[in-house]
């Protein structure tokens, strides 16, 4: 067994053009489109070294905000002294650690644990996860729409699929407008069928932006006369009502893809034995690593239902390598003339931009050493806003 030393967390920011906020709040999910703005991004790398210096690390994607940075400080000074192969023991510990939490900072501490393992055996994660998948079909997440120039209309809606078709994706998945107007989602959703249908896989998710149960409703009757893949997060309930989406569920033909926002294994059992949802959310970053994800994708296959990996990275590839019962790996966020807001840190050639799909539309799966990429460091150190060492 191997004892951990030292924890480092180093948080850094990035431009991306061509960015900007749509809504005024501090998350990826609230920027879109805007010619000649420049956002700057923030995430952050964990580092976790044992005595006999061996480093496992992870650069954050998605959960990068503040208020996840700092969880992720409150748990790391209490993986010092711990052997780095219990991880189910730190799971459990850290899991009751964030309980008055969102466990968003428990996700990149377990999946540098698992990086660190695979490179203590000199083997991929993949492996020890027994994963068979080499490569994995994926669709396009668009950022929401704006009123800019970019996602500003069906329109431009429809003719950013043809393009992301182009490329090779064969599914699009839609983010609407922020406003959250049905007449407006119900025309884009109608116009993207009718144009693009035929050839692509559509999903729809609102991002928990329509008002009211009966605007989802709405919404989910279009779903069905376009024949939507799912409907995913559709109103303000935040994405957590099992009553309410169970009552959605009632009314429409169209599957619903719920449990984003519901973090972690039993509530999110809960949630589908109570029926609120077809499909389970799951992502790594979110749902207490690799090892709170993998509870998950089995609670999943168990009762025979499939499991959707939220967003994208090394280790949501490598999950949905070892995953029978899941469908599509998620390309989020992209949008015309604008890169996806994930952190440029990847010397290997790992990629989750717009174009890291093949003619067919697939990504393949890192499967190198721990994770399989390496990590630009100096970049990092380069556009470093803090860093907090335990040791």
């Amino acid at each position: 067994m191997t004892l951990i030393k030292k924890v480092e967390l180093h948080e850094f920011k990035f431009p991306i053009k061509n960015l900007g906020n749509l809504t005024g709040a501090d998350t990826v999910g609230a920027v879109g489109y805007s010619k000649g703005e420049i956002t700057e991004i923030k995430k952050f790398g964990i580092k976790i070294i044992s005595e006999d210096g061996i480093v496992g690390e992870y650069v954050t994607h998605w959960c990068s905000t503040a208020s996840t940075f700092a969880q992720s400080c409150m748990l790391a000074p209490k993986l010092l002294g711990r052997h780095a192969e219990e991880r189910e023991g730190i799971y459990d510990d850290f899991k009751r650690e964030l309980r008055q939490f969102d466990h968003m900072g428990h996700g990149p501490i377990d999946i540098a644990l698992w990086d660190w393992l695979g490179k203590k055996l000199n083997c991929s994660v993949k492996s020890l996860l027994g994963g068979f998948k080499n490569k994995l079909p994926a669709y396009a997440s668009t950022y929401h729409g704006d009123r800019n120039g970019g996602l500003d209309s069906k329109e431009a809606y429809a003719e950013f699929a043809e393009k992301c078709h182009d490329i090779g994706y064969r599914a699009f998945k839609v983010h609407g407008w922020n406003d959250g107007n049905v007449k407006e989602e119900i025309d884009n959703i109608l116009y993207l069928a009718k144009k693009v249908g035929h050839k692509m896989t559509l999903m729809l998710d609102p991002a928990c932006e329509l008002k009211t149960f009966a605007d989802a409703l709405s919404v989910g009757k279009a779903c069905d006369e376009a024949n939507y893949f799912w409907l995913e997060d559709p109103y303000r309930d935040s994405g957590v009502s099992a009553f309410g989406h169970k009552k959605l569920r009632n009314f429409i033909k169209t599957p619903i893809l719920q449990t984003e926002h519901v973090r972690g294994l039993e509530p999110k059992a809960d949630f589908v034995l109570s029926g609120g949802t077809d499909f389970l959310r799951m992502d790594p970053e979110y749902d207490m690593g690799i090892t709170g994800g993998m509870k998950i994708a089995h609670l999943a296959e168990a009762l025979g239902i499939d499991v959707e990996i939220h967003a994208c990275g090394p280790a949501h590839r490598i999950m949905m390598s070892a995953i029978r019962n899941t469908n599509y790996y998620e390309v989020a966020l992209v949008g015309p003339d604008c890169d996806n807001a994930i952190p440029p840190v990847y010397k290997c050639g790992y990629n989750d931009m717009i174009d890291c799909v093949d003619s067919e539309g697939y990504v393949t799966v890192p499967n190198g050493l721990g994770l399989g990429v390496i990590y630009d460091w100096k970049y990092i150190k380069e556009n470093l806003t803090n860093k907090v060492t335990y040791e």
